[in-house]
């Protein structure tokens, strides 16, 4: 399929996805997440792994904050349904394949999303992370179940407060990284030919059981999603991110 917001290749039983705005430093918008949910579904019969990457400098930065101003400058109502991105990282989370994130560069705010809800993180040592969205008088709501899932209550809140970026080293510590290296590459083969012999059926069967131990995230998605929906409808927060835009000024900035 043509996709344009992704570059998707298939070796055997590997789905190899790769997001590809970089123009938009590999921000989020509704046909980057309808594109990967597309091929999650094309994964489900067959495919034992799911590697996700960005560039070398960066992974995801989050929100598509250009989309946002484009909507505000047209005088627009700015519509912000996040049930689909909650619903793609569920599929990462639930999905009968394992998700593996490679991280290399930078990942920011809903970036670290896709990180969390990953079955495994490999970062390269130069990897960075970052939720930057208080700076905002944002915070990030439908990241935080997948966050604190993965890491624990008090490094997510820490993280979130800070809103400044740790290293991959640190990452590592946390656990929101599983391993990293200067030679990520290296580790990712490693990976693929440890897990390849795995059964596909043994995979789903796992990923099931290990669900069924909590059902958290599938009870916190309407009070995510509501709280984005309330964020992004605050004309406050809308004029700060169009500022930010246009001038590079943060909201706090005269």
């Amino acid at each position: 399929m043509d996709y344009q917001t992704i570059q998707v290749s298939f070796q055997e039983s590997v789905c190899f996805l790769k997001f590809d705005r970089l123009e938009f430093n590999n921000t989020i918008n509704d046909l980057l997440i309808e594109e990967c949910s597309q091929v999650l579904k094309l994964c489900e019969e067959s495919i034992k792994i799911v590697v996700i990457e960005g560039s070398p400098e960066v992974f995801c930065l989050g929100a598509d904050f250009q989309a946002v101003h484009a909507q505000v400058a047209s005088g627009e109502q700015c519509e912000h349904d996040s049930n689909p991105l909650y619903d793609l990282w569920l599929k990462f989370v639930n999905g009968p394949y394992i998700i593996i994130s490679h991280v290399r560069g930078k990942v920011n705010a809903g970036g670290v999303g896709f990180v969390a809800a990953s079955d495994i993180v490999i970062a390269d040592q130069a990897a960075t992370f970052s939720l930057s969205e208080l700076l905002f008088g944002l915070f990030p709501a439908c990241v935080l179940p997948f966050l604190i899932r993965r890491i624990g209550f008090q490094k997510a809140h820490y993280l979130t407060l800070m809103t400044k970026s740790i290293d991959a080293e640190q990452a590592q510590v946390w656990g929101l990284a599983d391993v990293c290296s200067t030679q990520s590459e290296s580790l990712l083969r490693k990976h693929l030919m440890r897990l390849r012999p795995l059964s596909k059926a043994g995979i789903t069967r796992y990923k099931c059981y290990m669900n069924a131990l909590s059902d958290a995230l599938l009870q916190n998605k309407s009070l995510a999603v509501a709280a984005n929906q309330e964020m992004f409808s605050d004309s406050r927060t809308l004029e700060g991110i169009f500022r930010y835009v246009e001038k590079g000024q943060f909201p706090w900035e005269n």
